[in-house]
């Protein structure tokens, strides 16, 4: 299994200007492209929070995905900070700054501007389809670390952009759920534990919608990770096929 970390930064996220729809769209991603994805990290724009935080990830992940601090303006400090991390310095990749240079016009070439041209070696940049900034796709020591800008639109068409390099293609991954109304999650609880144990390798996960002890209604949530996804897709089947048993075995219907 290989592991992935997602890191978001952004001053306007910690102090709940902006909700962080990012983190949910990356980790979903990457766990689509095979990912278990142990860690969300929120920093601040602020370069030694943005290193502690790669750092962080590094240590434990074999990707690492970040969005935000791509622009031109001074608190748009990734790149710097990330450089900083690894101990590399600053320069201007060809590449992206022709990329620069095709969204703006040759005479329009600010310092702000050149400013998102600037990288490590270790990095290539991605032309971002929807943006000005370019994308970062690295790789330190055998591992990637993708750094994209915050805003939604372009994170998700880089991402997309980078697909190739990005998903696994021996693993896959396969959920599906069901709903139960009439059982309280205390009650089922013994039961999670049970699929778990008959069907190796799942993740059973109740989440309640109403309120327990006066409507109680569970969504069933049952997931895994397979090299072949047939055989996948079919242990998830059986195991929410008796997920539907042991509801109505305890007074509960499906819906």
């Amino acid at each position: 299994m290989k592991y992935a970390t997602v890191i978001t930064v952004g001053n306007e996220i910690l102090k709940g200007r902006t909700i962080n729809t990012n983190a949910a769209f990356i980790g979903n991603f990457l766990t689509y492209h095979g990912y278990q994805v142990r860690r969300g990290i929120v920093v601040m724009d602020d370069p030694d929070e943005i290193c502690w935080a790669f750092k962080t990830a590094l240590e434990t992940s074999d990707l690492v995905v970040s969005s935000g601090g791509l622009g031109p303006t001074f608190d748009d400090m990734t790149v710097e900070a990330f450089a900083k991390c690894i101990g590399r310095d600053l320069m201007v990749n060809s590449d992206a700054l022709a990329m620069i240079r095709k969204k703006y016009g040759t005479d329009q070439l600010t310092e702000q501007r050149i400013k998102m041209a600037k990288m490590p070696s270790e990095c290539r940049p991605v032309e971002n389809p929807v943006g000005t900034a370019p994308g970062l796709l690295c790789n330190i020591d055998g591992k990637k670390i993708i750094i994209t800008p915050g805003v939604p639109r372009e994170m998700e068409a880089l991402l997309e952009a980078m697909e190739k390099d990005i998903i696994i293609p021996d693993v896959h991954y396969y959920d599906t759920s069901i709903i139960i109304s009439g059982v309280m999650e205390s009650l089922f609880s013994p039961y999670v534990d049970k699929l778990m144990k008959e069907f190796e390798g799942i993740y059973v996960k109740s989440h309640p919608r109403n309120v327990e002890v006066k409507n109680p209604e569970l969504e069933i949530e049952i997931s895994g990770y397979g090299e072949n996804y047939t055989e996948l897709k079919r242990k998830i089947d059986d195991a929410i096929a008796r997920a539907k048993e042991y509801a109505r075995n305890l007074g509960g219907s499906v819906i």
